[in-house]
C-alpha cells in the first residue's frame, strides 16, 4: 500500500514519519511551502509531488491535512490540478479541522470521482502525532471507516467513529471552541492571580486539585506563567476554529458569548501578529502590563 500526505506542517509531517517507522511505505508528499515537502520528502526516501495529481497517481490512499476550508477546496476542486484526477480507487483521509458541510460537499465530489473520502479528525498535538497517541473522530461511510482503520490504529491511541460525513467535524468544533474558552478562562485566573500578588505554581497546583481542573491546565498553566508560547496548536488555528463553531451556532439560532468573547480575544491576537504564537499566548492579554511590552513577547 503507498501512502501520501498532503499538508507537511507540524501535524502532517509527525504522522507520516510515524507510518514511516511502523513500516508503512510513505511514497509522496505534497505541501504549498515547496521547501517543506522536499525537506520531509528527503528524510523519508520519498517524492515531493510538484503537482496534486502526482501524489493521486503515486499512492493508494492519500492523508489530508490542511489548514482550512479554502484550503481543502483548492486541492479537491482546484481549476486543473486536483487530486481528484484520475482518483478512482483512491482512498482520501482527511484529518484538517474544517467546516461539516465541506467535509460532505468533498465526499460527494470524490464519489463522482470513483474514490472515497473518511474525514478522521484530530484531537491531540504534535507530539501524539508522532508517537502515534492521537484522538482520531471519524466520519464518512462506516465500511470505509474499517478500511483505514488498520492505518489508523498506527497514528492514534483511541478512534470513535461518529457517524456520516460532516458529524466528526461537527464533534471537533465543538472540542475546540469548549478548549478555546477554558484556555482563555485559565488566562484570566492566572493573570488576576498574578495581579493579586499570588504564588502561580501554588495556585495551578490548587487549581489541579478543585473545580479549576482542566486538561488546559496541564498543558498550558505552566506556559502561561513561564510566558513559553513556542507553537502546539496556534493563536490563528484557535480563532478559526472558533469560528467554525460560531457559524454552526449562528446557522441554528444560538447565540454563543463565551465562545465569541473567546474568538475576538484570539482575533485580536491575529490582527496584532500573534497569529503564529501557540494559544496559551492569550495570557500575554490577560496577565497586567505584558501587552504593553510587545517587543519581549515569546
Amino acid at each position: 500500500m503507498n501512502i501520501g500526505f498532503v499538508g507537511v506542517g507540524r501535524m502532517g509531517a509527525n504522522m507520516a514519519r510515524r507510518l514511516k517507522d511502523r513500516q508503512f511505505h510513505i511514497t509522496a508528499v505534497y505541501d504549498t511551502n515547496r521547501a517543506a515537502a522536499i525537506s520531509l520528502a528527503a528524510e523519508l526516501g520519498c517524492a515531493a509531488a510538484q503537482d496534486l495529481s502526482q501524489v493521486t497517481a503515486a499512492c493508494d490512499v492519500i492523508f489530508t491535512v490542511v489548514t482550512d476550508d479554502n484550503a481543502m477546496r483548492t486541492v479537491f476542486a482546484g481549476t486543473g490540478d486536483n487530486l481528484l484526477v484520475n482518483a478512482r480507487g483512491k482512498l482520501f483521509i482527511n484529518c484538517a479541522t474544517i467546516s461539516p458541510q465541506v467535509h460532505v460537499n468533498v465526499e460527494k465530489l470524490a464519489h463522482r470521482a470513483g474514490a472515497e473520502t473518511l474525514e478522521a479528525c484530530m484531537a491531540s498535538s504534535i507530539t501524539q502525532a508522532r508517537e502515534g497517541k492521537l484522538y482520531l473522530m471519524c466520519g464518512g461511510n462506516e465500511e470505509t471507516f474499517h478500511k483505514a482503520e488498520p492505518i489508523l490504529k498506527e497514528l492514534a491511541a483511541k478512534i470513535r467513529f461518529i457517524g456520516k460525513a460532516g458529524e466528526a467535524a461537527k464533534v471537533k468544533a465543538l472540542v475546540n471552541m469548549v478548549m478555546n474558552i477554558n484556555t482563555a478562562g485559565l488566562a484570566e485566573g492566572l493573570g488576576l492571580g498574578a495581579a493579586l500578588g499570588l504564588d502561580l505554581t501554588m495556585l495551578r497546583e490548587v487549581f489541579s486539585q478543585t473545580g479549576a481542573n482542566s486538561r488546559v491546565l496541564e498543558t498550558d498553566g505552566e506556559d502561561m506563567q513561564n510566558r513559553e508560547h513556542s507553537c502546539f496548536f496556534s493563536v490563528a488555528h484557535a480563532a478559526k476554529d472558533s469560528g467554525i463553531a460560531l457559524d454552526l451556532a449562528r446557522s441554528l439560532g444560538l447565540d454563543l458569548p463565551l465562545a465569541r468573547a473567546t474568538k475576538e480575544q484570539y482575533d485580536r491576537m491575529v490582527a496584532d501578529g500573534l497569529g503564529e504564537l501557540d494559544k496559551s499566548g492569550i495570557a500575554e492579554l490577560t496577565f497586567k502590563d505584558r501587552q504593553k511590552h510587545s517587543g519581549d513577547r515569546m
